[in-house]
């Protein structure tokens, strides 16, 4: 299945269904008089975020969603039914944005987060509501409201535990690759990943989700490269493992480089959580190690860990810091929403 994060969609609800003119012509009925009912109202156009879904690729076939228009209105004072409501289900992380591209209708953050994209339109009156001391026999009625008609950009910000990040060929993929059962792409050349990658962990009978974004150069936040496009995937994660590649000449250089592009993007990135990660330690000797986590705490790191995707030496050791990072973070969460739940104003 092919990876898609955006998708513009054009969404129509249903019209209201016809008022009727009609009138009694019972035969034994003494006073006759209008008795047309109103129509019915236009389906609604909702968006609902489901399990099993984490890709947008379907809106990339199936772009127009349209509901069904409400029945008109009947004789004895019938009403018309309901027009049947459309609900368009997306990935849970979705969010949906005018077509400005700016504006935010909804964040569908859950499984079964639900939101209104467009209301039906009401039903027409019959001619029953129009009759008067004057005007006993109305041959007046009302057409139905037409629906809300818009088009709608998705967005999608996978969620997950926790996310990866560093400069191309950092070893990202390698690392996820080892540590889950995701197969991302690997190769010897940089932005060999060219979407996002989700791998659900395991470690000391604890589980979270990693997601791999593309690689980040300098100048990301504006555009340059591929990476920006995708630093949202990692809006909603509470943990950021970043990898330095440890072969490189200048390792501080390029921890800066990726703090910039994550500060200059905005979102709360540069706030969040940071496990930095000194890789591909198998290919350096002990001094160099040495040297490459000293570079690193003059840059700003703190704690960094050596770890290395090939050999899996340092794997646990940094995946029960993360784990624990992540606990200690949804702790804190919990216990924000309990103290918000128990406030109440003097």
């Amino acid at each position: 299945m092919k990876f898609l994060d955006q998708a513009k969609i054009y969404v129509k609800s249903g019209d209201g269904g016809d008022g009727c003119v009609a009138f009694r012509r019972e035969k034994y009925v003494e006073f006759g008089g209008p008795d047309g009912g109103d129509g019915g109202r236009g389906g609604h156009v909702r968006a609902e975020s489901v399990s099993g879904l984490n890709t947008l690729i379907d809106f990339r076939y199936h772009q127009h969603f349209k509901a069904r228009r409400g029945h008109h209105g009947m004789g004895k004072a019938r009403t018309g039914g309901a027009g049947r409501d459309l609900t368009i289900k997306v990935p849970a992380g979705t969010q949906i944005f005018e077509d400005d591209r700016e504006t935010l209708i909804a964040d569908l953050v859950s499984v079964g987060d639900t939101a209104l994209l467009a209301k039906g339109g009401d039903g027409g009156r019959g001619n029953i509501h129009f009759k008067t001391s004057t005007n006993r026999a109305p041959r007046r009625c009302e057409p139905g409201w037409p629906g809300e008609e818009r088009w709608l950009w998705l967005r999608l910000k996978l969620i997950a535990d926790a996310g990866l990040v560093g400069l191309p060929n950092a070893g990202k993929s390698t690392f996820l690759a080892r540590v889950s059962r995701a197969q991302p792409k690997i190769a010897e050349y940089p932005f060999t990943t060219i979407h996002p990658h989700l791998g659900a962990v395991i470690v000391d009978s604890r589980s979270f989700i990693l997601a791999d974004i593309p690689g980040l150069i300098e100048g990301a936040h504006a555009g340059r490269g591929i990476g920006d496009r995708f630093l949202g995937h990692i809006e909603r994660s509470g943990v950021l493992l970043h990898l330095i590649d440890g072969t490189q000449d200048d390792v501080a250089n390029a921890y800066r480089t990726v703090r910039r592009e994550l500060s200059a993007y905005g979102g709360g990135l540069d706030a969040k959580t940071e496990i930095v990660g000194l890789n591909k330690v198998d290919a350096l000797g002990k001094n160099e190690i040495e040297a490459g986590l000293a570079a690193l705490r003059s840059a700003g790191a703190e704690n960094p860990i050596t770890v290395s995707g090939v050999s899996g030496d340092g794997i646990n050791q940094i995946l029960r810091r993360i784990a624990k990072a992540i606990s200690t973070r949804r702790k804190q969460e919990n216990d924000r929403e309990s103290a918000e739940l128990h406030w109440s104003p003097v």
